[in-house]
């Protein structure tokens, strides 16, 4: 095995972890993860992550599944409202610039991180109920859908929060119930991919099978890590990403990109620092009502 192979295979272990942990992630580290690290042609990398994170999360959803931390309905609806967003928004995408949507899908990032670790205001530590509403649902997919669909994303870093701030989910199971719409998701995409792109079977079975035993470690921490801390630890998670693609499109040479990098993270880090403190007293109790309800929920 060469040393580029090796690395990439070890690096995969993290898309998986990712996925499994926080139900969202694998495609914002699987595409730099095989262009960059695997040297793929860019088209060839999109379609070879579609099906490492494709198998990744159908495999995932199952120690979910016995732990109860899945939503079927609600996920299964959301994935195909999502399909048919995605379609709509692959189409829009051709008419705005490329620069216009990546910047607004790394400031979208940023926000959604915020809200994140801030989590839902007015949180009572109730369970929601065990599906949420049909319209709700296939609403929130459409919307997802269209904006990930114009970015070409998984969606992850969007579906999470929108079962866990928007549909109330306990945060365990909106990562359980996100890798049931991201596996829709990604091989509806890679079956579009096939058509015109060629894959290196050989390396996306081994890429594929290190992000499975990621995927699996990573399904058994959720389960007994505390909600509050997935939920800020995704946040930070989709900081960085956005921070990484808004300084993509700066304009200047290296050095300028690492200043805005530079900047753009201090003042997000001071932002969520200042939402973190003033959900504090709040967010103690939605920890212990959160354990409570993961408790509740894996019973």
């Amino acid at each position: 095995m060469s040393l580029t192979l090796a690395l990439t295979v070890g690096l995969a272990v993290l898309i998986g972890l990712s996925l499994g942990l926080l139900g969202g992630g694998g495609s914002i580290l699987a595409v730099p993860l095989l262009v960059y690290v695997a040297d793929l042609p860019p088209k060839e990398a999109i379609a070879t992550s579609l099906l490492v994170v494709g198998v990744t999360s159908a495999v995932g959803v199952l120690p979910h599944a016995r732990a109860g931390r899945i939503r079927w309905r609600s996920g299964l609806l959301f994935g195909a409202a999502g399909m048919a967003g995605a379609y709509v928004g692959g189409r829009l995408a051709a008419f705005v610039p490329a620069t216009i949507l990546l910047t607004g899908f790394a400031v979208m990032m940023l926000a959604t991180a915020a809200a994140m670790i801030r989590g839902r205001r007015g949180a009572d530590g109730r369970m929601v109920p065990r599906e949420l509403p049909v319209r709700r649902v296939l609403l929130d997919g459409v919307v997802v859908g269209l904006v990930t669909g114009m970015v070409g994303a998984g969606g992850g870093f969007l579906v999470v929060p929108a079962l866990t701030l928007l549909g109330g989910l306990p945060m365990p199971v909106a990562a359980g119930t996100s890798l049931v719409v991201i596996a829709m998701k990604s091989f509806a995409g890679l079956t579009g991919y096939l058509s015109s792109v060629s894959i290196d079977w050989g390396l996306a079975a081994a890429v594929t099978t290190a992000a499975v035993a990621g995927s699996l470690a990573g399904a058994r921490l959720a389960g007994r890590v505390p909600e509050v801390v997935l939920r800020r630890t995704f946040g930070g998670f989709v900081v960085v990403a956005g921070v990484f693609v808004l300084v993509q499109q700066v304009p200047g040479d290296g050095r300028v990109k690492i200043l805005v990098a530079a900047l753009t993270g201090a003042l997000a880090a001071v932002a969520l620092l200042v939402a973190g403190r003033r959900r504090r007293p709040a967010g103690t109790t939605g920890s212990a009502h959160g354990a409570a309800q993961d408790h509740q929920t894996e019973r």
